[in-house]
């Protein structure tokens, strides 16, 4: 079968895991690495009765990557959680290291916090119990942050790479799980592992149909062990708009809860409403 062959069926299997899951069609840690942009801006669609907004298609054929909500759109700002585990880490899970967080979701039900989950799709199969909780919730949204949390470009803090031609297999492949683990509501929402992305890989993605979510703040959470330092430094960053990232997988953030206790009162006391991507991607 030649790679084109083999793309395409790829692509048309990606798009029936899409309607059938969403039902719609569809201490410190390093900075980001710097993100190149696609070769336009995409246009903001509003979400339809058949599903959560995404951003319109790059005139380049890229998919469109949305990193932060519109300034003037009001006080909104959107926490969103990577749950990350590579393809590899079976072994560690198996002796005890926890890539899961189960006390940061309660805390989020019990501050009635609306947030996006990046899961990967090694986490869900790890974690069934626990993926299809967050899914069942409606404070919560799920979205693919990759099978195996390997990178997809060259150099991207070490992680393993995986090339542009096995990239729909890869984001194919969470989606499959997550429809194992019986999470049955995901937005076509994508997260590069490590946030490292390029031309080449925001090419190989357009056939998914997804949108690229990526942050305009850092939270530092990744590895570090100061609640208040990660709470200090969302906060000092945060504006209209913004969309911040952390973690949700305890042995390599292990601060983010409490820094998260710190950071959702300090948000509304400033006026602040947390809302979900979903919500922030609205025009």
């Amino acid at each position: 079968m030649s790679r084109l062959v083999r793309t395409l069926a790829t692509a048309a299997a990606l798009g029936t895991a899409l309607s059938s899951l969403t039902g719609c069609g569809g201490g410190a840690a390093a900075p980001s690495a710097p993100l190149p942009h696609a070769s336009s801006p995409a246009v903001p669609h509003q979400a339809t009765a058949e599903g959560p907004p995404t951003l319109g298609p790059d005139p380049g054929g890229l998919t469109p990557v949305f990193k932060h909500g519109r300034w003037a759109g009001g006080k909104r700002v959107a926490l969103t959680f990577d749950a990350d585990m590579t393809a590899g880490q079976g072994p560690r899970a198996a002796r005890g290291e926890r890539f899961d967080n189960p006390a940061l979701i309660e805390l989020l039900r019990r501050l009635a916090v609306p947030a996006t989950i990046f899961m990967t799709g090694r986490w869900a199969e790890e974690y069934p119990v626990q993926a299809r909780s967050i899914g069942d919730d409606p404070l919560f949204e799920i979205a693919n942050h990759s099978y195996s949390h390997y990178s997809f470009t060259s150099d991207c803090y070490g992680l393993p790479k995986i090339g542009p031609d096995r990239a729909l297999t890869d984001v194919a492949r969470a989606f499959a799980a997550f429809r194992t683990a019986g999470i049955h509501r995901v937005v076509p929402y994508f997260r590069f592992p490590g946030g490292c992305y390029d031309e080449a890989s925001l090419r190989a993605l357009a056939p998914a149909r997804v949108t690229a979510v990526q942050w305009d703040v850092v939270s530092g959470d990744a590895f570090a062990t100061d609640p208040g330092a990660v709470a200090e430094q969302v906060l000092g960053e945060v504006k209209p708009g913004s969309l911040v990232v952390l973690h949700c997988t305890r042995s390599a953030a292990p601060a983010t809860e409490d820094a998260v206790a710190r950071i959702v009162p300090e948000l509304r006391k400033r006026g602040y409403r947390l809302v979900r991507v979903s919500e922030l991607m609205k025009n």
